[in-house]
Parts: C-alpha cells; sequence; structure tokens
C-alpha cells in the first residue's frame, strides 16, 4: 500500500484488512448501499472481494492487481468493486462461499472474488486467487474479469434463471435444517468412527496436507474416552499424539508461544504463519484438558505459554482481544520466525549452541527458504547426553537460549496485528483463558478473561443488543449468532472460574434475544443473522464446524447448560428442539459436526451441577476437589456465602455450613453436602459422572 497515494471510500472504515486497500487505485467500496445503488443504477456487474488482514494470498493479490494501475482501470471501468473483511462480515462470506462451491465443485478460501448481479445479487462468477498474468494453470485476473464481462454483456438474459437456480440450491442445503428426527448414541460413536478413520497415526492430526488443528474434532475423540474410559483408550492416544506432534512441531511457536493457523505440510513443521485468536482460544482449554486427562506436564507447559502469549501480544490495554497477527512482515511470509545459523550462532554461548543445535536438529539444509524455522527434533535426554550434562543443566541451556532469541526476534520489524475486537473471538477467548486459568490456577489468565469480558460488555453492547466489533472507539455492525452464543458459553465459563455477581445476568440476558432474534420459530435451530438484520441473498443456518465451532452447536450446549442450572424448562426445550430440527444434518455426517455433538451427549447424558456455596479455604479446596479429574460434564460453581440475588432456583442452594454443596443432574439433586469429608465421599462413590 502506498499512503501517499489518493485514498478510496475505504479510508473511513474500521477494518485493517478494508485499511489496507484504502490507497488502491480500485475504485472500492465497503460492503453497502452506496455501492449497491451505484450498480443497479449503472447496471454494472459487482465484484465482491473477501479477505482478512493476516491472509498471506490477499496480500499477493493486491500487489499483483488491486495495486496495479491498469488493472484497477479496467475493474473500474466496468465494475462496482466491493471490499469485504471476511471477519467483520462472517454473513457476506458464508454466503458467498456457499456460492463458490456450488458454481465450482471446489471449497473456497481467500481471497473469494465473486462477480454478482447489481439486481438480485446472485453470484454468477466465483473464483479465490488468480495472478495477474497467467501462470501455474491460472488465468490471469484481467483475462478472467474480460471474460465474465464479456458474459455480463452477452448473456445477461440467462441471469435472472441462474438466479433462481442458485436460490433453489441455497434452499436444499437448509432442507436438513427443516425435518424433526431424533439424537442418539450412536451418532457419537459414528463420529468417533469417522474421526479415527481420519486420523494420521504417524504424525498426529486428520488427513493430509494442508493440515488444520480442527480443535472440536480433538474435544469429540476426549470426551469419547472419557465415555468409555476403561474400553476404549483410543480418544486420549489421538488428542495426546495430535497435541504432542503440534506442541514439537512448527505450527506452534517454540520461541513465544501460540499456533499458527495450519501447517503447509503432513509433519506440522512449516506452518502458515498467521495466528488467529480463535484457534489459539480453542486450542488452550483442550490443553489444560488434556494435561488433566493424562498428567502429560508437556500440555501443561504449551498452555501456560500458549495463554502467556495472548497476556503479552493480544490483549489490548483496555481488555479486549485483538483478532490477529499477521503472516508476513517486510513482504515476506514468515521472515519474523526464520533464523539463519550465522544469527543463531552470534546470540547464543557455545554450550548454548550446541543444546539448540541438537534440540531443534539444526543440521542440514534449512528447512524454510533457505533459513530453520524452529522444530523440536530431539528429547531433552537427548540434549543432554549428547552435551555431556544433566536434564537439569540442558533445561537450563534452552531456557536461557530461547529467552536470548525471543529477545532478538522482539527487536524485528513484526507481522501486523489486526487490533479490530470481535465479540465472537472475544467470547471464544474469554472461555479459554478462564477454563485454562481454573484447572491450571493461573490467576492471571482468569483476570485476564474477566478483563476482556468486561470490555464486551461496556463497548459492544448497547441498548440492550450486541454489536460484532469495535476498533478505535468505533463500535458497529449488527451481532451474529456466535457474537451472541460464544459470549454466553464464556459467561458460563467465567462463572466457573471465579463468581460475580452480574455476570450470569448477562449471559441471560444474551439468551433471551438468541430467542427472540435469531431462533426459527416454525422449525427449531438458529439463523446466523437476527430477523432485523440487513436482507441478504440468504439466510443461513450454521449446522457444521468450520474453523470455529458452529453457532448452532454452540447455542444448544450453551443454552441447555445454562437451563439445567436455573432449572429453566423453556431453556432445555429449546436446546432439545434444536438438536431434533437439525438431527438429519448432524447425523448424515456426524465428525463435521463436533459442536452439535457436544450439545447431543449433554442432551443423552445432562452435566452433573456442583453448586458450593462458602467462602475462604474451604470454598477453595471443595472447588479443588471437585476439579482434579477430567469430567467435561461436570459444572462447578463456588458462590459466595453473600452473594446474590441469584437468578432462578440458585437463589435457593443457601449457605448452610463453612462449605455447602449441592449437587444435580438433569431432574434430581442429592441431599446438600455440609463438609469436605461428605463431598469426597460422594466424588469417591460410583456415582454417574463422578469421572465422566
Amino acid at each position: 500500500m502506498n499512503p501517499n497515494a489518493p485514498a478510496n471510500r475505504l479510508i473511513d472504515e474500521t477494518s485493517p484488512y478494508l485499511l489496507q486497500h484504502a490507497h488502491n487505485p480500485v475504485d472500492w467500496y465497503p460492503w453497502g448501499e452506496e455501492a449497491l445503488a451505484k450498480a443497479r443504477a449503472a447496471d454494472r456487474p459487482i465484484l465482491v472481494s473477501i479477505g482478512y488482514s493476516a491472509c498471506h494470498w490477499c496480500h499477493v493479490m493486491e500487489h499483483e492487481s488491486f495495486e496495479d494501475e491498469q488493472v484497477a482501470h479496467y475493474m473500474n471501468q466496468h465494475y462496482v468493486c466491493v471490499k469485504v473483511d471476511r471477519e467483520e462480515r462472517p454473513d457476506l462470506d458464508k454466503i458467498y462461499q456457499t456460492a463458490h462451491q456450488l458454481l465450482t465443485q471446489r471449497p473456497g478460501g481467500w481471497p473469494l472474488n465473486v462477480v454478482i448481479s447489481p439486481h438480485d445479487f446472485v453470484p454468477f462468477f466465483a473464483g479465490t486467487y488468480f495472478p495477474k498474468q497467467a501462470r501455474h494453470g491460472l488465468p490471469g485476473f484481467v483475462e478472467v474479469l474480460e471474460r465474465v464481462t464479456d458474459y455480463y454483456t452477452n448473456h445477461k438474459h440467462r441471469l435472472s434463471e441462474h438466479g433462481i437456480a442458485v436460490k433453489n440450491a441455497f434452499s436444499q442445503i437448509e432442507a436438513g435444517s427443516r425435518s424433526h428426527g431424533d439424537v442418539g448414541s450412536e451418532a457419537l460413536d459414528h463420529a468417533f468412527g469417522q474421526l479415527s478413520g481420519q486420523y494420521d497415526p504417524v504424525h498426529g492430526g486428520f488427513g493430509s496436507a494442508p493440515k488444520f488443528p480442527h480443535p472440536t474434532n480433538l474435544e469429540v475423540c476426549l470426551r469419547h474416552w472419557a465415555r468409555c474410559r476403561g474400553s476404549d483408550p483410543r480418544g486420549l492416544q489421538i488428542v495426546r499424539h495430535t497435541l504432542k506432534s503440534m506442541a514439537e512441531g512448527g505450527i506452534y511457536d517454540q520461541l513465544g508461544g501460540g499456533f499458527c493457523r495450519y501447517s503447509v505440510d503432513d509433519r506440522w513443521t512449516i506452518p502458515h504463519f498467521e495466528k488467529m485468536l480463535y484457534d489459539n482460544a480453542q486450542l488452550l482449554p483442550l490443553l489444560a484438558d488434556t494435561w488433566l486427562a493424562s498428567g502429560d506436564d508437556i500440555f501443561r507447559e504449551i498452555a501456560v505459554a500458549t495463554g502467556e502469549w495472548v497476556l503479552r501480544d493480544m490483549q489490548s490495554p483496555d481488555g479486549g482481544y485483538y483478532s490477529t497477527l499477521d503472516a508476513d512482515s517486510e513482504g515476506e511470509e514468515g521472515k519474523f520466525y526464520a533464523w539463519s545459523i550465522e544469527e543463531l550462532k552470534a546470540e547464543l554461548s557455545r554450550d548454548e549452541w550446541s543444546a539448540v543445535e541438537i534440540r531443534y536438529g539444526l543440521r542440514g539444509t534449512p528447512n524454510f527458504e533457505g533459513k530453520w524455522h524452529l522444530n523440536i527434533n530431539a528429547p531433552l535426554e537427548t540434549v543432554a547426553e549428547r552435551c555431556g550434562t544433566d536434564l537439569g543443566r540442558a533445561a537450563a541451556l534452552l531456557d536461557t537460549a530461547k529467552e536470548k532469541l525471543l529477545q532478538v526476534r522482539n527487536r524485528r520489524a513484526w507481522p501486523a496485528r489486526d487490533e479490530k475486537i470481535l465479540s465472537s473471538w472475544n467470547g471464544l477467548m474469554i472461555k479459554g483463558m478462564a477454563h485454562a486459568g481454573r484447572l491450571l490456577e493461573r490467576n492471571d489468565f482468569v483476570q485476564s478473561a474477566e478483563r476482556a469480558f468486561d470490555f464486551v460488555r461496556d463497548t459492544l453492547w448497547r441498548d440492550k443488543r450486541l454489536s460484532a466489533t469495535t476498533r478505535n472507539g468505533t463500535t458497529h455492525l449488527n451481532a451474529y449468532l456466535d457474537d451472541y452464543v460464544f459470549m454466553i458459553d464464556a459467561a458460563m465459563e467465567l462463572a466457573q472460574a471465579r463468581w460475580r455477581d452480574g455476570d450470569l445476568e448477562f449471559a441471560i440476558e444474551l439468551a433471551d434475544i438468541v430467542l427472540r432474534r435469531f431462533g426459527d420459530d416454525e422449525y427449531g435451530g438458529f439463523y446466523f443473522t437476527s430477523d432485523d438484520h440487513e436482507k441478504l441473498l440468504h439466510r443461513h443456518k450454521p449446522t457444521q464446524d468450520d474453523a470455529i465451532p458452529s453457532g448452532n452447536g454452540v447455542a444448544a450446549l450453551a443454552i441447555s447448560r445454562l437451563g439445567h442450572l436455573l432449572s429453566n424448562p423453556e431453556y432445555l426445550g429449546v436446546a432439545e428442539r434444536t438438536l431434533s430440527a437439525l438431527s438429519a444434518s448432524l447425523n448424515q455426517y456426524p465428525a463435521a459436526h463436533g459442536a452439535l455433538l457436544l450439545a447431543a451427549e449433554e442432551y443423552l447424558h445432562p452435566p452433573e451441577i456442583f453448586i458450593l456455596r462458602g467462602d475462604g479455604s474451604e470454598a477453595a479446596d471443595a472447588t479443588r476437589l471437585c476439579t482434579q479429574h477430567y469430567a467435561p460434564r461436570r459444572v462447578v460453581l463456588t458462590i459466595p456465602g453473600n452473594a446474590g440475588p441469584l437468578p432462578g432456583i440458585l437463589d435457593e442452594r443457601a449457605k448452610r455450613a463453612p462449605m455447602t454443596a449441592y449437587v444435580c443432574s438433569g431432574y434430581q439433586c442429592s441431599a446438600p453436602m455440609l463438609s469436605l469429608d461428605e463431598l469426597r465421599s460422594y466424588l469417591e462413590s460410583d456415582t454417574p459422572q463422578a469421572t465422566g
């Protein structure tokens, strides 16, 4: 981007992605009535180009085509050009990614470039990245645009019929959410069978390159192990192997913590270097759970390092979490993370270099464009043996080396950080930090989650509605289903980490809006957009997970848990109806519906709700007793004796002793337990869900 070039209409936007294009010679518009009206009046097709700020190939296409005067001239002459940030407008992205798949019979990606009719906004062309000049089997971008222009000019009469066909195809896709059926335990078993069949037993993960973390699928596997403990160890084995391979690979930042978006190879060696808040938000609690389930300290170490990366690099001074770190710096992907042997030797002592060389396998041909991207190649025992020292000394050498290298790296030109704050992704990270903080006893993680939660409530919650995004004091865009339900889920997790009056009430307010504004009253389930949202080509009802969990899955789980906690039959009925409405889609291919599967499991096996009323050390000891084992369907709320008034049936769970424990599952509750010994005996007895 040339900041001295004239600005286009993107200059006043909040999205860093749109601002990256604000000085392009392309006459970009943001999505909105101005652009749509101009296209209708001029009878020009609309070129909608969708991406996000950390996207490497989006940068490449901008530099090659959108910064080029000749390409821009053709675009401006024949199209109304609209730039969309897929993170701010996931509603548009979901519609046009689906359209891309319908039109091309291939999955989409970013940048996504679709050409739509100015009269009904139906796409009649879709593609992803195109080079400026034809190469690698791809046509040149201007060549593509010329063909599309010719089609629009000479075959416009076909667009009406085409539009009907596309809309019918969208309706067929949604047909799976318009019938009612049962969700049984066979769906859970079938999903695990599918996932175990896709599992890579050599390198971990699912499928082949490019290899993504798929944290929801890993959680499904871990929960399978919890349900079948003692009879089927495969679920835990899959999760341990995958997370350990990732933690030792290049998808994990060996110096600074945190995970990149995906690996370009099967072995997790070289990532696509962008770091997304949502990936780390999901991996963080999974790591903590896997540590609890396995007792292997590597998962605790990586969880701690990831949480510390979030605190250091991804939380704003005001409390909200930023969105992404770019893949590129100084115009090169991965430059920030790569090392030459000369750089490493110059910064390290002889002993440190020896340990680093062995640990990261720095011999032979470098693994990334003539330099090294760090991957763990040898265990600590091997480092100690080959360095002629003990384990403690070897670990100390690696620690001091990492600290030195991190300081050097921090002085490099940093990848750009997208500092917009999204309600949905903040909900994911609030849950992740609260959950990890609770299990790892990291109070700073819990405090971080509280600050972010308060930021969302204070900044993005206005006039009893959520907004989707905020940046530099500008808060806007009608929030989506994910924004609401991820924040409900976050509130439930934060209440378990540390009770605060008002947090649960906020979750109830959010849940009531979801039921009123997003629900499908005829069939059940929830739409991605509210009933007063801008009318678009299609009103999507999400069922399958993508990089983040399905909003319907999280809604069914979080609202169900809220219903159990408050003994609210309306919430429980809505969650049950959601699962019933989406059962056809779920049963057809369970492994793609991880979030819905988690909700289905809790519908089939209701959660065990522990309400601990007390203060001080006794309450803390009781909390530790209840959280010392991996028990994914256990909800533990430790509420101070003087808290209140409490919502729903919680107000009846009064403190009757220094520590009073109430335990309910489904519609049955135990008698109040008035001592730690009683609680310990209950947990050690053969009670439902005590360990699963």
